[in-house]
């Protein structure tokens, strides 16, 4: 009885903390941070793919980016503390349920899990580098976890697993924002009709090429386990560079690039008109 009595104190305390003000500009925070690291990645595949070789498309990249500007330091500790504001929100969501009359869904509250998870998991990444242990790129880390999952038994159904699970994110993704999906978790009714427009276009453009992106690098992870290579996995350093071979050459990379870039720019929006509150009843 006490202990029943208990839980539910600590749960109706952290539902008044993720109900806070100050916990939904932190969670803001976050959606700004995510928005600098997609629109750095994005950059820096545009420079690649017009012929500079230099700084990896992907986080580590974009980290390094930072580092190399005057007051970087600054801005990286800035990027720690929102995607630990991220981190923070999702796991809210997953404990109390996201916003929306479905929002106590096991379905949605574990995809609010998942994302709070993986957002800790940068979190640390971002820390690590500003403590100056580095971080490795994203093809080396694909490598690395194929290589070790592979090592194991059944491991190699645990990487197409992995990578099938991008597909279907990655596609999921681009039917979402082709059916304007993304809309429904924004106060869209705080924008002018103008607004609205550019937040429609900045969302389905960019949600598409990060989809697009991300279920490429589904597709190198599953023929990586297929093939029983290694090596063929890919990270979105990787994955990016693989545009520039097809047909269209350079220029298919830069249209990518640009999605990412587009995407980051929705990123800021989302910091702006997301609904970020949780559940508030115990239903």
């Amino acid at each position: 009885m006490a202990v029943g009595m208990a839980g539910n104190d600590v749960r109706r305390a952290g539902r008044q903390a993720a109900g806070h003000p100050l916990f939904h500009r932190l969670s803001r925070a976050g959606l700004a941070a995510k928005g600098v690291i997609y629109l750095l990645i994005g950059l820096l595949a545009v420079q690649i793919g017009l012929g500079d070789t230099g700084e990896e498309a992907d986080k580590s990249g974009a980290l390094q980016t930072v580092a190399d500007k005057p007051g970087g330091t600054v801005v990286l500790w800035l990027l720690v503390i929102g995607f630990a504001g991220l981190a923070l929100w999702r796991y809210a969501e997953s404990a109390y349920g996201q916003p929306g009359p479905d929002g106590r869904k096991a379905t949605k509250r574990l995809a609010s899990l998942a994302r709070a998870v993986f957002y800790t998991v940068s979190c640390l990444a971002i820390l690590a580098f500003v403590l100056g242990q580095g971080t490795s790129s994203s093809d080396d880390q694909s490598k690395e976890f194929t290589a070790k999952a592979m090592a194991e038994p059944g491991g190699r159904w645990l990487v197409l697993a992995v990578g099938l699970g991008f597909v279907g994110w990655g596609v999921g993704n681009i039917v979402n924002a082709a059916r304007r999906k993304f809309l429904d978790k924004l106060n869209t009714g705080q924008m002018s009709s103008r607004t609205r427009k550019t937040v429609k276009v900045l969302g389905i453009v960019g949600r598409s090429a990060r989809g697009l992106v991300f279920g490429a690098v589904g597709v190198f992870l599953a023929h990586s386990a297929i093939t029983f290579d290694p090596d063929k996995a890919k990270g979105v350093d990787g994955t990016l560079r693989e545009f520039a071979d097809t047909p269209a050459g350079p220029w298919a990379l830069v249209a990518v690039a640009l999605g990412l870039v587009t995407y980051g720019l929705y990123t800021f929006c989302e910091a702006r008109w997301r609904k970020i509150e949780v559940v508030r009843s115990g239903r």
